[in-house]
């Protein structure tokens, strides 16, 4: 009796894993792995291109890594070309939050590069190392934002939009990460 229960609970556990409920043989990859992200619109339209292209949850994870690090990076690139044409109060919360997603960048690029090399006996250990890093990308993106709080006009929302932006794709990645399972 007790065998039956091993392998019965056993059977289940593995059907419960999150890899199996999204593993390659599921018809849609993307749909169901972004159906319950925390902004399941921006991740079905992000990473719908990649929707043939990703066969495990491991690729989308990345592909998220991918669309996050785009983002953050053309940001970067609007903010540094804004601090030419922002007034001197504007400049500061510019420059600061410039950084922010400079850092953001760097922060999901260790990521990318961690997921790429998951093993199994340090799996733990990178997955820790992933969420952490993809955790100071949104709190960089969050702070970047911070600056912009005293300022109004264009600048405040064109930078709210962008950086706002690039913390749903990031919140989304971290989503993903969260449910990678064992190599």
């Amino acid at each position: 009796m007790a065998i039956f229960f091993f392998f019965f609970f056993s059977i289940l556990a593995l059907f419960a894993s999150p890899t199996v409920l999204a593993s390659p043989s599921s018809p849609d990859l993307v749909s169901s792995s972004c159906q319950h992200a925390t902004f399941p619109k921006v991740c079905l339209h992000t990473l719908s291109l990649y929707g043939g292209k990703v066969t495990t949850p491991r690729e989308l994870a990345q592909a998220a890594i991918k669309v996050s690090i785009s983002r953050a990076s053309k940001a970067s690139d609007y903010l540094s070309s804004l601090q030419k044409e922002a007034n001197k109060r504007e400049r500061g919360a510019v420059k600061d939050c410039a950084g922010q997603m400079s850092e953001s960048v760097e922060e999901l690029r260790k990521t990318l590069g961690e997921l790429k090399e998951l093993r199994r006996g340090t799996f733990r250990w990178q997955m820790s190392n992933a969420e952490t890093w993809v955790s100071a990308a949104l709190t960089n993106e969050d702070t970047c934002l911070d600056g912009f709080k005293e300022i109004d006009g264009r600048v405040r929302s064109d930078v709210k939009r962008k950086v706002t932006n690039v913390a749903k794709v990031t919140s989304n990645a971290l989503y993903l990460i969260n449910r990678l399972d064992h190599p």
